[in-house]
């Protein structure tokens, strides 16, 4: 069987989700750097791996994959790492919360979505930022409160990393990234400072990646 290979950029808070699952479910694989700033995404080469011209896809076991949640299930269902509790209540629950970051506070904070908004306004680097500031801190405040639950453990459901301290941790990065005052959410940095402390988690981060 031949290594996956994982096409990425090291800022991408959407491949850092997918190295960090990789990394816990123990698979080898080999990074491709795909160059976000000089355009490499948009070339033709990438976009037969993903035709809407976005990292990571992940070539693996024959297929390309895209989109970082689906490659993550993926990795789940084919490699029996637990990362998705047994209970389909729980397993709700844990989903909610991936996609709280991954699909409401990503997007908007996409760096191509950001740019346009900057076109159309007419922003500087100041708007930008603010612009940042303001919808990542939004999130990662509604976060805060739904890990007020019983289920919340050590990590963001029991005492075990999962598909939401997966996205949560990238997040993290790019609000410190931003300037996003994350200092009052006591929750969150609990988990952030367990998952630091998880080999998988600390050989993902982008500093450890920006070849």
């Amino acid at each position: 069987m031949e290594m996956p290979i994982l096409y990425d950029y090291w800022r991408s808070t959407a491949s850092y989700r997918v190295r960090i699952a990789l990394n816990l479910a123990g698979i080898d694989y080999e990074a491709v750097v795909v160059d976000l700033l000089n355009g490499a995404h948009k070339n033709d080469e990438h976009l037969k791996r993903n035709p809407q011209g976005f990292v990571p896809a992940l070539e693996i076991d024959g297929m390309m994959l895209t989109q970082s949640l689906a490659i993550i299930e993926y990795i789940i269902e084919t490699r029996g790492v637990c990362l998705l509790p047994d209970d389909a209540a729980e397993r709700a629950r844990v989903r909610a919360l991936a996609h709280c970051i991954a699909m409401d506070i990503h997007p908007v904070c996409n760096l191509s979505v950001v740019a346009h908004v900057m076109e159309l306004t007419g922003g500087d680097d100041a708007v930008r930022v603010a612009w940042m500031q303001r919808f990542i801190s939004q999130g990662l405040r509604a976060f805060e409160t739904l890990l007020d639950h019983p289920a919340t453990g050590k990590f963001c459901h029991g005492d075990a990393p999962g598909l939401a301290d997966i996205c949560l941790v990238p997040q993290i990065y790019n609000a410190e990234r931003w300037g996003a005052d994350t200092s009052g959410f006591k929750r969150i940095q609990a988990i952030r400072a367990a998952c630091d402390q998880v080999p998988a988690f600390a050989n993902a981060h982008p500093d450890k990646n920006n070849f």
